[in-house]
């Protein structure tokens, strides 16, 4: 059976389990690749810092929790499904962190936003 290179089909010759015909072309793929990773990472490190920013902007300096109305967030842009981690408390509450900066949805259309120290 013959193996077809993973970048330009050219032919592959030698072992059986070889996906790149040459050294160039496996390069190529794995640049790409790279390349690829760096743009996502990029694009979800903005969904991030503008969902840290419109967090803190609501808490303020000196607030530790505040609860405000999910349309609000939603105006300013804020994506919900974008966070760094989350945490189940003891009664089964769901925090949803950006750093230091969490959220819960305390009713249909209330958010509380926590400051975790």
């Amino acid at each position: 059976m013959e193996h077809k290179c993973k970048i330009c089909e050219k032919s592959i010759k030698g072992r059986s389990d070889k996906i790149f015909c040459s050294s160039q072309c496996k390069n190529l793929y794995h640049k790409k690749l790279r390349y690829a990773s760096k743009i996502a990472a990029i694009e979800i490190n903005g969904y991030l810092k503008r969902n840290y920013a419109i967090l803190l902007e609501e808490l303020g300096k000196n607030k530790k929790q505040i609860k405000i109305y999910r349309n609000l967030l939603e105006k300013k842009g804020f994506r919900f499904k974008y966070h760094t981690h989350f945490h189940i408390n003891s009664k089964n509450k769901m925090f949803h962190y950006i750093y230091d900066l969490a959220w819960m949805e305390f009713s249909d259309d209330e958010i509380l936003i926590v400051r975790k120290i």
